[in-house]
Parts: structure tokens; sequence; C-alpha cells
């Protein structure tokens, strides 16, 4: 179960937007704002007693945050598409101000509350060092106009999204746009030569995931159909990797 709530300054946004406009003052003070609490309820077979509540508690950590993360961003997909809202997206560990996990009774979890909890640290982005100044220095050029944003990039993150969230179908007809666009853009690329055997790769790929996609309009994809959409995307990745390396030479 999905409880969603409002903390923080509602009632004086209520009282802002009655007006379209104020004067701005010279130095202004921080502007409050609204934050949102997702709770999310295991209502499956209840724990027995406080004695195995606090064990489970105990053991509990990250992976089960990832689950009822999981449950957030999918009721967060189905806002997007009935709301018909391009912006609406979903939110990523490192977006939680506060992540707990506990236990209560009742109403009480339902309430964001708790008989016992523990407040969990955010690991942060496993990032190799080594690779911070490198995307950077990618940054940069990009801001600057140094070197093109390639339009496969965008679709494969796109994929990349769809894949890790479950959406199966949505992935695989994404992951044939993303290969045709990469093969098409990288071929004309100035790294072109540095990435001949991986446009060669992608090029064998191109059937496979082709029949995933098929497969996918007409309401799969199957088991296999799914391994090589996966393995496609990561050899997409792989090929934009290898680009950032070389323009970074």
């Amino acid at each position: 179960m999905l409880v969603l709530s409002t903390l923080g300054t509602r009632e004086r946004r209520r009282v802002a937007t009655r007006r379209r406009s104020s004067k701005a003052q010279p130095e202004p003070e921080p502007t409050l704002v609204e934050t949102t609490r997702a709770t999310i309820v295991d209502v499956g077979e209840p724990l027995p007693d406080a004695e195995h509540a606090g064990a489970w508690l105990k053991r509990a950590g990250e992976p089960d945050l990832a689950v009822g993360l999981a449950v957030l961003n999918r009721a967060l997909h189905a806002h997007r598409l009935a709301a018909n809202d391009p912006w609406a997206h979903g939110v990523a560990r490192s977006e939680a101000l506060v992540a707990r996990l506990g236990y209560g009774a009742g109403e009480q979890v339902a309430d964001g509350q708790w008989m016992d909890a523990r407040e969990l640290v955010d690991p942060g982005p496993r990032q190799r060092r080594t690779r911070i100044p490198a995307a950077q220095a990618r940054l940069a050029a990009l801001l600057t106009g140094r070197q093109p944003a390639l339009a496969c990039e965008e679709l494969t993150l796109r994929a990349r999204l769809d894949l890790d969230e479950g959406r199966d179908r949505a992935a695989a007809l994404q992951v044939v746009i993303a290969l045709d666009a990469a093969v098409a853009e990288l071929g004309e690329d100035s790294t072109a030569a540095e990435l001949r055997e991986r446009l060669a790769e992608l090029g064998e790929l191109r059937a496979g995931v082709a029949a995933a996609a098929q497969s996918a309009l007409r309401g799969g994809p199957e088991a296999a159909a799914q391994e090589a959409v996966a393995f496609a995307l990561g050899r997409i990745e792989s090929a934009l990797r290898a680009r950032a390396a070389a323009l970074s030479e």
C-alpha cells in the first residue's frame, strides 16, 4: 500500500497563489518548499510479534528500500500516463531527503509513524574516482558545444530506465530505435574509425532486437527476447563509453 502526504508549507502556498505576482525584495529570504512523504506499507503477512519485527528491522537495508522505491516509481509512472504529463518522472534513491525502514501497527504506519525504525544513509553513486574528471570534462564540452550530443545517447538512457523499471515492452521498442540511431550517428562521428568493430557488432545485433520489438508490439517480449534486448542495450552503452573515451584523448 502506498500513502502520499504533503509536509511543510501548504497553507503559505495557498495564500501566495491568490495573487499572480508580488514585489520581490532585494535580498529575499530563502523560500520554504513543500516536501512529499511516501510511505510504502507491506500489507502481506504481518510480523507475529515485536521480537520478530525487531529481528527483521536489524536485517533490513537498501534492498528493502529498493523494493519500496520500485512501488513508488510504478505509481509515478502511472500518474505520468494518466495526467498526460511528459515532465512527470520517477524518483532516484539519491533524491530522497530521508529514507527510513520501520514497523508499526495499523494506521500508525500509514501516517508515517512507527514503533521502531532505522534511518538509512545514502551510499551514494558507485562511480570510480577516475571517471569523475572525465564526466566533468564531457559536461563542459557539451555545454560549450565542443562536442555534439547524440540522439542515441538520450534514447539509450530512456531504454535503460525502462528496462531497470521492468517496462519490458517499452524497453524493447526503445532499444531498437537507440540501436539504429547509434549505428547511424556513430558511423558518421569523428571517432568512427576507433569504433569500427563495435559498430559491426551493433549491426549484427539488429535482427534480434528488431524481432524483440515486433514481439513487444504483440504483447511480449518473451524471455529470450528480453535477454537480447538487455544484451544489445549493454553493447550500445559500451560503444558510447568508448566514444567518450576516444573524445577525451
